[in-house]
This record gives C-alpha cells, sequence and structure tokens, in this order.
C-alpha cells in the first residue's frame, strides 16, 4: 500500500520490542514495552510558513529517529505496525 502523508507528518516502522528480559524471562505481547524508536519509512513534503514558502523537513526516508512516547496514531498496514506523527514529535534523529 502507497502512503502520501500531508505537509510535516512522517510514518515510521517501529522497532520491535523487547521479548526477554536480561534474567532470560520470556514477555508476552501484551507485557512488551513499545520503543520510541523506528526507521522513517515516509515523509510529507514539509508545511508552509507565513510567507507561504514551503518548508522542508530535517528528517528522511531511511533516518532511525527517537520520538516521543504519547506521540502520534498508530496503523496497522499488511500486518506491520507504524506511527504516524508530525516532523516535530520527533525528537532525535540516531548515528
Amino acid at each position: 500500500m502507497k502512503i502520501n502523508l500531508l505537509e510535516d507528518r512522517v510514518l515510521i516502522e517501529q522497532s520491535k520490542g523487547l521479548e526477554k528480559t536480561k534474567g532470560g524471562i520470556v514477555l508476552p505481547d501484551s507485557a512488551q514495552e513499545k520503543p520510541q524508536e523506528g526507521k522513517i519509512v515516509a515523509v510529507g513534503e514539509g508545511k508552509k510558513n507565513d510567507d507561504g514558502k514551503l518548508v522542508a523537513l530535517t528528517v528522511k526516508v531511511g533516518d532511525k529517529v527517537l520520538y516521543g512516547k504519547y506521540s502520534g496514531t498508530a496503523l496497522k498496514v499488511d500486518d506491520e505496525e507504524y506511527i504516524m506523527v508530525r516532523e516535530s514529535d520527533v525528537v532525535a534523529i540516531l548515528g
């Protein structure tokens, strides 16, 4: 499925949660905390400023990022989990 994002929104493929603790205890899916990290798979074209000029996004497809814990909208497409956030919800680009 192709998704065209509007304005300053980005689509992030979420990293997988921790399946085992350091002590070796296996965690069920319901107990796994979702990390606030993932890889950007799609970006919007940017947002227009007060003058009507398009301001390009800082992040790009392929960037590994951290985002706010309670940010965005969770989506499930073709059995893959994604989160859609505004660029301002991205707090860091990793690596």
